[in-house]
């Protein structure tokens, strides 16, 4: 599957989104104004003016629905979600070529809310996996103390962690250590 530079971004921006959620005991990624600003600076997202509380909450809102979309056991579920929140973003696509980069298409109406920017652009981006039959590529990590969220874009879909040198190598690390033990009795 071809992933071009706006819609890995987007991708990117959606991952690291969901995985600001707070779980368990963890705290909250976006705690206030300040770290959603720092999360849109991070993510180099364009045409956003003066951040609120009621981006920050909006944001959280967004956020929440597009967990359901890595959550859906299905493409059909997590296309209606999909379509929900692309259609609440009001969708504008429309070409552009800022930056330095390339022509790509921004899916927000200029002057977009935060909220309304990043559900069209991430939208757009989880719908084209779902377009390609790639939905089950839109994932969970499998260690059971981490359940964040990635996208596998390995070449043979069999990537299971969200970062195989944190969470893969622990487990292995885990059940090498259990091996050993076990055959040492």
């Amino acid at each position: 599957m071809l992933i071009t530079h706006d819609t890995r971004c987007a991708l990117d921006t959606v991952v690291d989104l969901v995985n600001t959620a707070p779980e368990d005991d963890s705290p909250d990624g976006l705690p206030d104004v300040d770290a959603l600003e720092d999360f849109v600076r991070k993510h180099n997202i364009s045409d956003v003016g003066v951040l609120s509380e009621l981006d920050l909450a909006a944001v959280r809102r967004i956020r929440g629905r597009f967990s359901g979309v890595f959550a859906a056991q299905d493409a059909r579920t997590g296309a209606a979600v999909i379509n929900e929140l692309v259609a609440a973003a009001g969708t504008t696509p429309r070409l552009t070529d800022h930056d330095g980069y390339d022509w790509h298409v921004h899916y927000f109406a200029p002057g977009a809310s935060i909220a309304d920017h990043l559900a069209a652009d991430c939208g757009m981006a989880l719908a084209f996996f779902v377009v390609a039959g790639e939905q089950e590529r839109l994932r969970r990590c499998e260690a059971p103390d981490c359940r964040h969220a990635f996208v596998d874009v390995s070449r043979n879909r069999s990537r299971r962690y969200c970062d195989s040198r944190t969470c893969g190598n622990r487990l292995h690390v885990a059940a090498y250590r259990a091996r050993r033990k076990e055959s040492a009795g």
